[in-house]
């Protein structure tokens, strides 16, 4: 018997070995990886740039307390602040703290209690994220949940239109929801939320936990849209690999979060903060981010020239390289498909097949995966007509 708690659904598959773009599993079968770690192998697999910064911290500490300066932290925030336009960061160790985080912050900040979310958002997994997401099969068995979170249905302006300020401290958004089934939210609905939260004295905070990092093309995906938020929260693709999150404010928060508010044991390790820095000097450098562009739009673009035309699928859709493709029906026959033809992909919601590639995916690569991905789909078309 396993003495793992069963709390996911696992493939009868290890991965053992990784480089790049490709992984091997145990029985010496080569992929290419499409999930990345669910956006987080951003830079690939094993990037060299990565290895060698932990490396060299290896060799000198791999933990101090929080109650000594490290000047790590600072160099790894500078970055960040420079990258969002903002200005002070609290690490820690994943999304779902960063959200931990934000809330905390924002109901400190502005003396209110109610958080607003959107219906098919996903936040994380703690008591208080599990809370803030919108998708009742996360919260089924638990319980009451926390009583101050809301949920509005997303890119629905009109919804927004009928908040009033009863106690609002925060309005809590994705650019893009990825676990509700790649859904990009509308530039006019995006604009609208930062309004309302004007409007009310609330905070704006961006989930980007998933979209982040240069994952749509830019260095977090609110930038698209010109919006200018209070809060973001960032992990995932942050580290490369290593557990790690951010919570990146305003200055006009920071007083709120003095000694004492909030901490975390191993947020900001010195290991975590050599693997960040690291990632973001590749990341955040402006000729790599035209090559997600670039890679992302041709191959989107192909995507709904191939995709669209069969009868199965519904839709391709995205953002840079965080790409659905809604098809009839359920995913997970499509996503097995793949995987027998060597590609590694994954499902967000019930009928959409998401493609996650690390950002340093070549294009001989992407045409690769077009080519699996069109024949995979003809293929289940084929059987499903028989």
């Amino acid at each position: 018997m396993s003495h793992l708690f069963p709390t996911y659904n696992r493939l009868d598959m290890e991965l053992i070995s990784g480089e790049g773009t490709k992984v091997k599993d145990s029985d010496g079968q080569t992929y290419m990886d499409f999930i990345a770690g669910i956006a987080v192998c951003n830079l690939g697999h094993s990037p060299a740039v990565v290895k060698k910064a932990v490396e060299e911290q290896l060799d000198k500490i791999w933990h101090v307390s929080n109650l000594f300066q490290l000047s790590l932290q600072e160099e790894a925030a500078e970055l960040l602040a420079a990258a969002s336009g903002m200005d002070a960061v609290f690490f820690c160790n994943s999304g779902a703290e960063a959200n931990e985080a934000a809330i905390k912050l924002a109901k400190k900040h502005t003396g209110k209690t109610k958080i607003l979310t959107f219906k098919q958002s996903f936040h994380g997994r703690t008591f208080a994220t599990m809370s803030a997401t919108g998708q009742e099969k996360i919260h089924g068995g638990f319980g009451p949940l926390l009583p101050t979170f809301e949920y509005l249905p997303y890119n629905d302006v009109e919804a927004l239109s009928k908040i009033e300020a009863d106690d609002i401290a925060g309005i809590m958004v994705e650019v893009i929801q990825g676990e509700g089934g790649v859904i990009p939210g509308t530039e006019t609905f995006l604009k609208e939320v930062q309004n309302k939260c004007r409007e009310i004295g609330a905070l704006l905070i961006i989930d980007e936990v998933q979209t982040g990092v240069g994952r749509t093309g830019v260095p977090f995906a609110y930038q698209h849209h010109g919006l200018h938020p209070d809060i973001v929260t960032a992990a995932k693709g942050l580290g490369s690999g290593f557990p790690v999150g951010a919570m990146i404010g305003r200055k006009e928060l920071i007083q709120t979060f003095s000694p004492g508010t909030h901490g975390s044991t191993f947020g900001g390790n010195p290991l975590a903060m050599a693997a960040v820095k690291a990632t973001l000097e590749t990341i955040m450098d402006e000729s790599f981010l035209s090559g997600v562009k670039s890679k992302s739009n041709t191959f989107i673009q192909s995507l709904k020239d191939k995709m669209e035309p069969l009868s199965l699928v519904k839709e391709v859709r995205g953002e840079g390289f965080m790409i659905g493709i809604q098809v009839e029906g359920e995913a997970k026959e499509a996503i097995e498909h793949l995987r027998k033809n060597g590609l590694l992909t994954l499902p967000a919601g019930p009928d959409v097949i998401r493609l996650l590639p690390p950002l340093t995916v070549t294009e001989a690569e992407l045409e690769e995966a077009l080519t699996i991905l069109e024949q995979s789909l003809k293929q289940q078309t084929e059987e499903a007509v028989r």
